[in-house]
Parts: C-alpha cells; sequence; structure tokens
C-alpha cells in the first residue's frame, strides 16, 4: 500500500484543547454582533419615534396659529401674537410641548422640546414670533426640536463601564418644520388652490356685514377679487377676527312648496345686514346664505340617541352640517372652482338646526344660557354681551364626549366641533329661483357656532378668513380641514 500523500504531523502535547478557546471567543463576538444589533435597532426605533414627536408638535403649534387667525392679521395689528407664540408660555408652543410629550421616545417623555418660529427660509432660534421675520404673518412656519437623551441599552450598557464609554452619552434627536399655509398670499396673481374638506353647504356672498356704508349689497368685501387677500385684516372692529352676526338662510319661513320642496329666496341677491330688525334678537347684524348642493352622504355623524341626531341621520344636507362631507367640492383658485347651489332644499325648517344641534352637541334653543355645546370665553350672553377674548379661549361643553373620557367641566380646549368653515362666493353671480345655479368659490370664512335657533339661523364668531380672488391656479390643490392647511415642509434657505 501506498503512504497518503499528505502526512499528518502528529499532535504536541502543546497544541491539545485548542479548538474549544477558540470556539469560546468566536462565541463572544458573534453574540456580541447580536446584542449591537438589537441595541441598534432599538436606536433606529427610537429615532423615528423622535422624528414623530417631532412631526405632531409642530404640525399641532402649527394648527394653533391657523384656527387663532394669525393669518388673517399678517402684521400683528391686534398686537396678540406674543399671546398666541410668544414663547414657551404661549398657546401653540404650550400646545407642541404637551404633544411632544405626549409621543414617548423609549418608552419616556423626550427631555427637551424646543419650539422656533419663523418663515420657510429658516426659523433660527426665534422662540418668540415677535421676532421672527416680518414674513411670518403670511405663511407662518413652526419648527420643533425633540431630543431624548436617556435610552434603554440593553446590552451595549457594558461600555459605560469605560468613562465617556460609547453608551455613556446615548441619545436622538430630530426636527420637524410645519407651515400655515396662507391662500390669500397671491403673490402676484400665482394662485395655489386650496380645497378644504368637511365645509359646511352654507354659502355665503363675498359681504362683511359689519363693515361699509348702508350695509345690504353696498359692504366691504371679505376678500378682494383681485388679488385674493382679505379686505380688513385684523380683529374688530377695525378687522373681521372677532365680528359676531347671525347667519340667516336666504330662504322664506314656512312649510314646504309641494313637492319637491323648494327655498323660496327672501333677497335676490342674498344680502348682508348691519342692522336687520328680522334678526335674534332685533338690531343684530346678519349675513344671508345659500344651500349648497350635497349630493353624498356624510361621514363621521354622530349617533347619540339624540332627536337632532336622528333627524340629521339621512343623506343630504342636514347630514353635511352634522357630520363630515368630504366629496362635495368646494375648491378655492382652481378652473373647477364653481360650486351649485340647490334651492331644492330648504334649510329655514329645520334641517339647519338639527344638524347644528348634532354637531355641536346643543341640547336646546334657548338663546339665553349654554345648552351644552363648547363656548368661546367669556361665555356671557350668548347673543350679545362682551366680545370673547382674542386669542380665543374655547370652554368645553357640558354635552361635549371629552366630558365623558375624563375631561373636567369649563376645561379650555384647543378644538371643537363648532368651528366650521364656509365657502365664500363671488356676490355678483346672479342667484335665480330657476336654478341650478353655479357659484364661483373665491375664499372660505372659518367662523364659531356660538347657538342655532329654532328658525335655523345660526349665530356666530369670525375666526378666519382666506381667499383666492377669482384668480385661477393650475398647482395641484392643498388640503386639510381648514381654509388655512398646514403642512410639513423642508425648509429652503434663502438665496
Amino acid at each position: 500500500m501506498l503512504p497518503p500523500l499528505i502526512q499528518r504531523a502528529p499532535c504536541s502535547s502543546s497544541e491539545r484543547g485548542v479548538t474549544m478557546p477558540l470556539v469560546a471567543l468566536s462565541l463572544v463576538a458573534i453574540l456580541s454582533f447580536a446584542a449591537l444589533s438589537i441595541d441598534l435597532g432599538a436606536l433606529y426605533e427610537a429615532k423615528a419615534e423622535a422624528q414623530r414627536a417631532a412631526d405632531a408638535a409642530a404640525l399641532a403649534a402649527a394648527q394653533i396659529i391657523s384656527t387663532e387667525g394669525v393669518t388673517t392679521d399678517p402684521t400683528n395689528g391686534s398686537g396678540n401674537w406674543g399671546q398666541l407664540c410668544g414663547g414657551p408660555g404661549s398657546y401653540a408652543s404650550l400646545a407642541a410641548t404637551n404633544i411632544a410629550n405626549q409621543n414617548l421616545i423609549g418608552g419616556s417623555p423626550p427631555t427637551t422640546v424646543n419650539v422656533y418660529y419663523g418663515t420657510s427660509a429658516g426659523t433660527g432660534k426665534n422662540k418668540d414670533c415677535t421676532a421672527a421675520a416680518t414674513g411670518f404673518g403670511i405663511n407662518p412656519v413652526v419648527s420643533v426640536y425633540v431630543q431624548q437623551t436617556s435610552l434603554p441599552n440593553f446590552f451595549s450598557r457594558v461600555f459605560s463601564i469605560v468613562n465617556n464609554g460609547p453608551s455613556s452619552n446615548s441619545g436622538v434627536s430630530a426636527t420637524a418644520y410645519a407651515e400655515a399655509f396662507n391662500p390669500s398670499d397671491s403673490k402676484g396673481g400665482n394662485v395655489i388652490p386650496v380645497q378644504p374638506r368637511c365645509v359646511k353647504p352654507w354659502i355665503v356672498p363675498n359681504l362683511d356685514p359689519l363693515h361699509g356704508p348702508n350695509c345690504t349689497v353696498a359692504c366691504n368685501k371679505f376678500v378682494d377679487l383681485g388679488t385674493g387677500s382679505i379686505s380688513l385684516p385684523g380683529t374688530y372692529p377695525g378687522g373681521v377676527i372677532g365680528e359676531r352676526f347671525w347667519l340667516m338662510p336666504d330662504c322664506s319661513q314656512g312649510p314646504p312648496l309641494p313637492p319637491p320642496p323648494q327655498c323660496n329666496l327672501r333677497s335676490t341677491p342674498p344680502q348682508a345686514n348691519f342692522y336687520d330688525t328680522y334678526s335674534p334678537p332685533a338690531q343684530a347684524a346678519d349675513l344671508e346664505y345659500l344651500p349648497g348642493q350635497t349630493s353624498f352622504a356624510a361621514t363621521a355623524v354622530p349617533a347619540d340617541g339624540t332627536a337632532a341626531c336622528s333627524a340629521a341621520s339621512s343623506p343630504g344636507y342636514a347630514q353635511s352640517i352634522a357630520g363630515c362631507d368630504q366629496t362635495t367640492v368646494y375648491a378655492c383658485g382652481q378652473s373647477s372652482q364653481q360650486a351649485v347651489v340647490n334651492l331644492v332644499e330648504n334649510p329655514g325648517i329645520s334641517d339647519t338646526t338639527n344638524g347644528v344641534q348634532c354637531l355641536t352637541h346643543q341640547s336646546g334653543t334657548d338663546l339665553t344660557q349654554l345648552n351644552g355645546q363648547d363656548a368661546l370665553l367669556p361665555t356671557g350672553t350668548l347673543t350679545g354681551g362682551a366680545a370673547p377674548y382674542y386669542p380665543f379661549e374655547i370652554q368645553v361643553g357640558t354635552s361635549n364626549p371629552l366630558i365623558g373620557a375624563g375631561v373636567a367641566n369649563n376645561s379650555v380646549i384647543s378644538s371643537s366641533n363648532s368651528i366650521v368653515s364656509l365657502p365664500i362666493y363671488d356676490a355678483n353671480n346672479t342667484i335665480t329661483q330657476a336654478g341650478p345655479n353655479s357659484v364661483t368659490i373665491v375664499g372660505f370664512l372659518q367662523v364659531f357656532i356660538n347657538v342655532v335657533d329654532v328658525n335655523g339661523n345660526v349665530y356666530v364668531t369670525v375666526m378666519n378668513v382666506s381667499g383666492c380672488g377669482n384668480g385661477v391656479g393650475g398647482a395641484q390643490p392643498l388640503f386639510g380641514t381648514s381654509p388655512v392647511p398646514v403642512r410639513l415642509i423642508t425648509p429652503v434657505p434663502s438665496s
């Protein structure tokens, strides 16, 4: 037999047992990499949580700025910006901080939350919006920085034994930027269209009932038709924010006509009145509205068992008030911006009343007291008395579902179903009884519903106005639940 080509050298006594240490060392390395991958995965997850916290906080602050009408007071003529976004104790900053703290990072609230204000060119370190650039009131931008400096680590904590080791200063951070986009900033006619969702089917003429001589059809406009800018920015009495008046159906009262029922126009065109003896109470300002086309079933209609919600549960006009009609398009600033006025609907009888009561949880029509609905402070007399504070504070109503969820009576809340958006149409459009009537949307009115009476008259407070005029933009519309939509952006440094 031939000898093997490869001869095995005899093992020396010094090499015996070397395999076990090699395997042990390999296991240590493998387990170390596995442990490191677990901690890295936790770190990446914490980074994602930090970004979500920053995004939510920035959007919350921008929503406060939008709802409170900063873009309708772009020069801070009211002098109230400081309360809204003037440092850590302001409404917007507190909202951002609270939302950030509710979004846990690594199982704990962030250790640092900083809120800054500025424009799309950058926010810098302005914690007070009154120190931001002069363009802040046009398209306000808020940035939120969150940091979590103490993260749980499962295996890499062994490195903390070493001074200044890799886990002795572990943490994550994130920054988000949110903008309250103001469509009233026409920028030379280059309109970027907006299309808010859940707009209520009360189409109002472009007439400000509290400004203008002999104010019927010769009122000042909410929106300039040429530029889309707000005609009277700022707070009442000089501006439009805080105005209170009655929204009244431009439909005669009484039983409907033989089928199909229809709205009998009270005045053509619809009017605004500084003093109208018909308004409840007498000698109050009002603005007549037209019923919008509501061909689609709304969503999110409350089913709380009340008579108002039961009456508003069928598809159509009342349901669109009580719930959210996301299908009917009220578009501002595009070629398809025409909406349809539907005079077959008669909102002057009960539909408006039932829809509003269901939406706002108002349980009665007594105009001298609150009936469970949310209210602007001071509550006072609903249809008169002291004007609401600005910036607006919303007191939770006793019938608001938040009470059942643990919110205390008389608490101040940041959002409410009583805040609604209405389309503003070009008052030069002709409205006829024959119909259907197409009207051009030139802007949106955001109001707070104080109370509704048995005749479908709704007493409101103006919170915000946005406009696009008769300009038409080719860009894709911006969507949101507000006529001043809020969106996350990436800052573009100025050249």
